[in-house]
Order: C-alpha cells, then sequence, then structure tokens
C-alpha cells in the first residue's frame, strides 16, 4: 500500500512541481502580452503556438485515459495550431487555464486508488498502454517543452527580473 501511495505522489509531483526544472507557471508567469504572438528568429511557431501545443497534447493524452471512443491524433496538424493562428490576451489566457484544469484532472485519476495506473487502457489495443505509461510521457513532455518556453524567452530577452 505504501509502494502505491508513494508512486501516485511521485507522478504528481512529476506533473505540478518545480523539481529538476522549471515549472509551467514559472514558464508563463509576467509573459509580455505584446509577444504572445511573436516567432522567435529561426523558430516555425510562436509562443502561444508552443502553449497551444503543450494544452492540445496533454489533452489529448486525458482523453486517450478516458474516453471511450478516442481518436488517436495526426501529427502535426492535430497536436499544433495552424502556423497563421494567433490569439489575443483572453486567449493566451483561456489556453494556460484549460492546460491547468486538464493537468487537475491527470492529478485527480492519479490520486484516485480506485484507478489502477497499470491496466491496460481500453483504446491501447494490442500495445496494452497503462495510465502510468501516460503520466510518464506527458510529464516529460511537458518538462521539454516548458523548457523550450523559458529558453525562448531567454533568448528574446523576454524575463523582466533576469
Amino acid at each position: 500500500m505504501f509502494a502505491d501511495k508513494e508512486l501516485r505522489n511521485q507522478l504528481v509531483r512529476m506533473l505540478t512541481v518545480r523539481q529538476a526544472h522549471m515549472d509551467f507557471e514559472d514558464a508563463v508567469a509576467d509573459f509580455p502580452i505584446e509577444h504572445i504572438n511573436t516567432r522567435p528568429p529561426n523558430c516555425g511557431y510562436t509562443f502561444w503556438h508552443l502553449l497551444e501545443h503543450l494544452r492540445i497534447c496533454q489533452k489529448d493524452i486525458l482523453d486517450y485515459i478516458e474516453a471511450d471512443n478516442y481518436r488517436w491524433p495526426h501529427f502535426p496538424d492535430d497536436l499544433w495550431p495552424h502556423q497563421s493562428a494567433q490569439t489575443d490576451l483572453e486567449g493566451w489566457q483561456q489556453t494556460i487555464a484549460s492546460f491547468c484544469a486538464d493537468r487537475q484532472k491527470l492529478v485527480a485519476i492519479i490520486n484516485d486508488a480506485t484507478v489502477d495506473l497499470l491496466a491496460p487502457l481500453p483504446n491501447s489495443g494490442e500495445h496494452r498502454h497503462n495510465i502510468l505509461r501516460e503520466i510518464n510521457i506527458i510529464a516529460s513532455h511537458n518538462a521539454y517543452h516548458t523548457g523550450e518556453l523559458g529558453a525562448l524567452r531567454q533568448m528574446m530577452g523576454l524575463w523582466s527580473d533576469r
């Protein structure tokens, strides 16, 4: 029982706590709104595109875990906004709020002691994917792109306190 509780604790921490890297909240804090649609040099997407990609991918994992009739996305079209898409302050804030809400849903799944983290997901077929695998995937994906967001901000001089 202790091992199960500790595993769940560590999975939640992977998603929500600054550990060996910057967390999502740090990466988006005090972001200069005039740059949400800025495309950094030699980069194929804007800062908002990157946030939207994080949100879309995390939502995809949540859907994969929860949906009875999951539909696999097509990469890259279903996992990134269109290159010409732009947003405003409200859209930026909505992306952040949706990301955080979906992350909290994943935390609730992890913390539900009745959920078997190792049981094959119904939509995984012969792959026999499970929740543990999916949480590891999205935690590493989130960390990767959160770090990318931080590095791009640094490269563009968009940290107000640095």
